[in-house]
């Protein structure tokens, strides 16, 4: 589902025009993404948790030079599906 489909169902739903439902969107995204950025992570109760993770350094390889190089201790951010949303897509 993109998220032009998100919109579309939400404002069918709610009977509000997609504008309006499309910047809810929008500034809910924004403020997910400002908050993982300060290291802040979000927790939303039934649906899950927007977290950040820390990878560790770690050596690779590139097959294509036969080389090896190191890559970085790095943040990524991830997601974390509470245990009911889980349990429900397991169904």
């Amino acid at each position: 589902m993109t998220k032009a489909e998100i919109v579309n169902e939400i404002a069918n739903k709610t009977n509000l025009d997609k504008s309006t439902v499309q910047a809810v969107v929008e500034k809910f995204m924004d403020t997910v993404k400002m908050s993982l950025s300060n290291g802040e992570p979000v927790y939303l109760r039934g649906f899950g948790s927007f977290i950040i993770k820390e990878r560790a350094e770690k050596t690779a390889r590139n097959i294509s030079k036969g080389t090896t190089i190191t890559i970085p201790a790095h943040k990524i951010p991830a997601f974390k599906p509470c245990k009911t949303f889980s349990n429900s897509v397991k169904k």
